[in-house]
C-alpha cells in the first residue's frame, strides 16, 4: 500500500489521464479502485469523477459518430456484429432514452450499442444530451461506490486469507451492477409513469 501511495503521490495527474482513457472503452473496475484511492486521500474524488464522466461521455460520442459515418461499412467487414446491432436497435426503438441511460451498465454491449445508435435515426443532439446524463450517472455510481465501499471490500477475508484481487474485482463489479440495475429500474418506472401523464 505504501508503494501505491508513493506512485500516486508522484504521478497523481497521470492517474486522472489513465482514468479518462480507460473509461473511453470500459473501466468500471479501475474507477472503483481509483475511488478507493480517493477515499484514502491519494486522489481528488471530484477530479476522478470528472475524468470518469468525460472519458465515458467522449468514448460513447466517438462510437456514435463512428456508427453514423461508417456503420454500414463496419457491418460489411464484421457481419458477426449484425445480431448485436439489430438487438440494440430494437431496444432503442422501443425505449430510446431508457436504453441510452442503461446500455453502458450492460456487460459487453456498450461499444456495440454506441455504433448501433449512430446507425439509427436518433439525432446527434438528442444522443449527446442523454449520453451526457448517462455518463454522469455511470461516473457517479462507480466513483461513489469505490469511494464509499471500496475499503470494505479491500479488507474482505475468507478463512484468514485475503480474497484474491480478481475475485474482489468481480465482487465489486457485481455489487455495483446490482445497485445500478435497481436504480435504473426505478428510473424506467418513473419515466414510463411520466410519459403516461
Amino acid at each position: 500500500m505504501h508503494d501505491i501511495r508513493l506512485l500516486i503521490h508522484h504521478h497523481g495527474d497521470l492517474i486522472y489521464l489513465i482514468t479518462f482513457l480507460w473509461t473511453v472503452l470500459e473501466g468500471e473496475t479501475f474507477v472503483i479502485f481509483a475511488g478507493l484511492a480517493a477515499q484514502k486521500g491519494m486522489l481528488n474524488v471530484w477530479l476522478l469523477f470528472l475524468a470518469s464522466w468525460s472519458g465515458s461521455f467522449c468514448g460513447d460520442q466517438f462510437f456514435f459518430f463512428l456508427g453514423r459515418r461508417y456503420g454500414l461499412r463496419i457491418l460489411d467487414h464484421l457481419p458477426k456484429m449484425k445480431p448485436a446491432i439489430d438487438r440494440s436497435l430494437g431496444w432503442l426503438e422501443r425505449h430510446a432514452a431508457a436504453f441510452i441511460l442503461a446500455y453502458r451498465f450492460m456487460y459487453g454491449v456498450r461499444n456495440i450499442s454506441g455504433l448501433a445508435i449512430g446507425m439509427s435515426h436518433l439525432s446527434a443532439r438528442k444522443f449527446m444530451y442523454w449520453n451526457a446524463l448517462a455518463a454522469f450517472i455511470w461516473a457517479a455510481a462507480f466513483t461513489g461506490f469505490g469511494f464509499l465501499f471500496g475499503d470494505v471490500i479491500a479488507h474482505m477475508h475468507h478463512k484468514n486469507t485475503v480474497v484474491e484481487g480478481s475475485v474482489r474485482q468481480i465482487t465489486l463489479s457485481m455489487l455495483g451492477l446490482f445497485l445500478l440495475i435497481v436504480c435504473f429500474r426505478l428510473l424506467v418506472v418513473w419515466y414510463q409513469n411520466r410519459k403516461k401523464k
